[in-house]
């Protein structure tokens, strides 16, 4: 007889890799833990108390806007916890119907609605990456180790940052035959340049993503361009002869491809492109004698959204103190 594992059985782990890697996940997994819970339509007493324990911690740790956006799922969901709901500050009356009528609507239970609303609403806004913002980005992926890394994109996976647009269908899959070919015939040059073409990335970029020994850009470049798994593992395979012969090479970056979610490698990708635009400076000569004063309140750095800094000081590594080096 077959057991069935716990709806919320390794989200601990979750926790414990938040703490270690130094990535607040904390807002994320509270809206994973609440998708989960009310999609179910009952739940054992074991899966309640789960339930109870993880998010009464992470309720009065995360910001507003998420707090909000749980609230307003729970409320409508007939089997809250009691305690959560407490908690939360959700009465019986919120949740005992989906659709409270008008007349059942008190002053004082309307206010949270336009908090709960403008919490949705910025939590689905994409923000705008700014090519600063995309440079920090790019060099905190590469400058990071493996596990870093899978941090970095584990964050990346829920981050309301915009990404690029996908690669059209038909380039894309043009592309993919190109780089098998170059993979079988360990055609480096011909690979990064089909790469760079194809995703519209600098050259500079391209050649970094195809030459670095840990795996993970290429993974997220390719995972982009939506290469299957299988020709995924037979680029590993031909490419790079000294990451084709690693067994455990090839085995963990492959399972890192199954696990990257199309929307952390096209923010990636998004971040790659940007981060070109600064190192672009147009040839630019005084002509007047006060030109260089007008030209640097011109370029006055823009500001970001408080919103975007966060999200940027979240995937940051925590930096290593001199005693581990």
């Amino acid at each position: 007889m077959t057991t069935t594992p716990p709806l919320l059985s390794g989200l601990d782990g979750l926790m414990s890799l938040s703490r270690r890697e130094g990535v607040d996940i904390r807002p994320t997994l509270l809206r994973v833990l609440t998708d989960l819970y009310v999609q179910a339509p009952s739940h054992t007493d074991d899966e309640e108390r789960q339930f109870v324990e993880l998010t009464s911690r992470l309720i009065d740790q995360v910001d507003d806007a998420t707090r909000a956006s749980v609230r307003a799922r729970l409320a409508i969901y007939p089997k809250t916890p009691v305690v959560i709901a407490e908690q939360l500050g959700i009465g019986a009356r919120d949740r005992a119907q989906s659709v409270p009528l008008a007349r059942s609507i008190a002053p004082t239970e309307s206010e949270p609605a336009p908090v709960t609303d403008k919490g949705a609403d910025s939590a689905a806004a994409p923000l705008l990456m700014l090519p600063d913002d995309a440079a920090q980005i790019s060099e905190m992926f590469f400058a990071a180790d493996s596990s870093k890394r899978v941090a970095v994109l584990f964050h990346l996976t829920d981050t309301s940052l915009k990404t690029a647009s996908r690669i059209p269908i038909p380039r894309a899959e043009r592309a993919i035959q190109i780089l098998e070919m170059a993979a079988f015939a360990e055609d480096t040059e011909n690979f990064t340049r089909e790469l760079a073409d194809a995703m519209i990335l600098p050259t500079r970029i391209a050649t970094q993503v195809v030459e670095d020994s840990g795996g993970e850009p290429l993974a997220c470049a390719l995972k982009a361009l939506g290469m299957s798994s299988a020709a995924f593992q037979r680029v590993l395979l031909f490419l790079n002869p000294e990451v084709g012969v690693s067994v455990t090479t090839v085995y963990r970056l492959s399972r890192l491809y199954d696990q990257i979610s199309e929307h952390a490698a096209l923010v990636l990708l998004a971040a790659w492109r940007g981060a070109s635009i600064p190192n672009v400076r147009p040839k630019y000569r005084p002509l007047l004698h006060d030109d260089e004063r007008h030209r640097a309140r011109a370029n006055q750095p823009l500001s970001r959204p408080d919103a975007q800094q966060a999200t940027l000081d979240a995937m940051r590594p925590t930096p290593r103190r001199a005693s581990e080096d």
